[in-house]
């Protein structure tokens, strides 16, 4: 079993040190100045973090060769318990159908999921996790887990709340106002 690697360490809470979110909004402002860019700090900073987070090449995941999307479809099978169709699959995992179509091709070809049609509608799949696939998930739901509590180890517990807290009101608004995404 490999061990997850390290996550890297958060720079101290006692020096400011700039992000790179920052220097971008120092740019604007002088190119700029009369121009509001609060909201670069706060979409700018969690478009930044969303990119970093998909590197996954040195994580749990990336060793076993599989994107972040790819992982979403597989937990949302194992947690789910059972089969789902491609449409119910894309609700479970915030993708559009299309994304969705395309993932579950490549996890099929590796044999973690298989797919049973319809009895009553020939249109219709269900999709279930192969023995290969659970085993799969099983295996790497726990290196995962510890690879990214690694990440915001960082962070004190206190702050890690509070942020889960803000994000989830920030999400709360934005699905009001954009809804939800297709699939």
């Amino acid at each position: 079993m490999r061990t997850p690697p390290e996550p890297p360490a958060f720079a101290g809470r006692t020096t400011r040190v700039e992000d790179a979110v920052a220097a971008v909004l120092r740019q604007w402002q002088d190119a700029c100045p009369d121009l509001d860019f609060g909201p670069v700090a706060v979409i700018g900073r969690l478009n930044r973090c969303a990119a970093l987070l998909q590197q996954v090449t040195e994580t749990p995941l990336g060793h076993e060769g599989l994107t972040r999307p790819e992982y979403d479809i597989l937990t949302a099978l194992r947690r789910v318990g059972g089969e789902l169709t491609p449409g119910r699959l894309a609700r479970e995992t915030f993708a559009s159908g299309a994304a969705v179509t395309k993932r579950i091709k490549l996890l099929e070809e590796r044999g973690l999921v298989a797919r049973r049609p319809d009895g009553r509608d020939r249109r219709v799949c269900h999709l279930r996790l192969t023995e290969e696939g659970r085993e799969l998930v099983d295996r790497l739901l726990p290196q995962q887990l510890s690879y990214e509590t690694g990440l915001l180890s960082g962070l004190p517990d206190s702050s890690r709340e509070e942020l889960a807290d803000l994000l989830s009101e920030l999400l709360l608004v934005l699905e009001g106002r954009l809804g939800a995404l297709p699939g």
